[in-house]
């Protein structure tokens, strides 16, 4: 049985777009293509779009998913592997989730006691965050996502874990301006978006309506939404408005 573009990307949640691509780069070609011009994928492919979903979950950017999965001989042991990795990222997101947990305590208690945060063990705010690719909620721009992936080739492991951090530092400083009450076009807020807006002009030019994508991707993309919420309920929301406002002013 063979399925259409079009019914493989219902079935699968990536976009027809995306699939094209994958078949540009040779990552996943179609089983055939009818004398109309349209992809048919048959179990075989259906297959191989899972292993890769999978492995994009797993923080793997498109380079290194083509060299996993050539080098891959048996499915049902490549499969296995998968789910090793699957256990060791639940174990991660737990940690993820203490760590978090702990930061909140430590906060409650410096607002309480009217005092300054105080960190014993700065790594602490880090434990369980590994470099995770920022491109994977990027699949309705794939030439996006891509320019990320080539540009994360050319890093090393503590390069990657430093921007990561990062990330992670300014989410922080966001829930943090959300809870004082600051509003979304505020300039601390802007000059926040400015950075994360920066780091994405660096690899290309984003245009006012790819940026505000982005925005409602915090909202729209389960694996972005849960991160920002770890952080702060509303944290996604408030990043959402945070970036319409910098389109709207700076972009537009």
């Amino acid at each position: 049985m063979a399925w259409p573009t079009a019914e493989v990307a219902r079935m699968s949640g990536v976009t027809a777009r995306t699939l094209r691509h994958y078949d540009e780069i040779g990552l996943l070609p179609p089983a055939w293509i009818g004398t109309n011009g349209h992809r048919y994928y048959e179990e075989a492919e259906l297959l191989r779009l899972q292993q890769i979903l999978v492995l994009r979950e797993l923080g793997l950017g498109l380079p290194e998913i083509d060299k996993v999965l050539a080098s891959q001989v048996d499915e049902v042991e490549a499969l296995r592997g998968h789910h090793r990795r699957l256990l060791a990222e639940r174990d991660r997101l737990d940690a993820l989730a203490c760590t978090v947990a702990r930061t909140i305590t430590e906060l409650e208690h410096s607002r309480r006691d009217a005092r300054p945060m105080t960190i014993n063990r700065p790594e602490n705010l880090f434990e369980g965050i590994q470099p995770a690719q920022y491109q994977e909620s990027l699949q309705h721009f794939p030439d996006l996502a891509e320019a990320i992936d080539r540009h994360t080739a050319t890093m090393s492991d503590a390069q990657i874990e430093a921007g990561h951090r990062e990330r992670t530092a300014q989410m922080i400083r966001l829930a943090e301006l959300m809870a004082a009450g600051t509003p979304a076009d505020a300039e601390p807020v802007q000059a926040e978006i400015d950075a994360q807006y920066q780091a994405f002009a660096r690899l290309r030019a984003v245009s006012a309506e790819e940026y505000r994508a982005i925005g409602r991707s915090c909202l729209e993309n389960e694996p972005w939404r849960a991160a920002y919420e770890a952080i702060a309920p509303g944290l996604a929301a408030y990043q959402r408005d945070a970036i319409e406002a910098y389109a709207t002013t700076r972009l537009t």
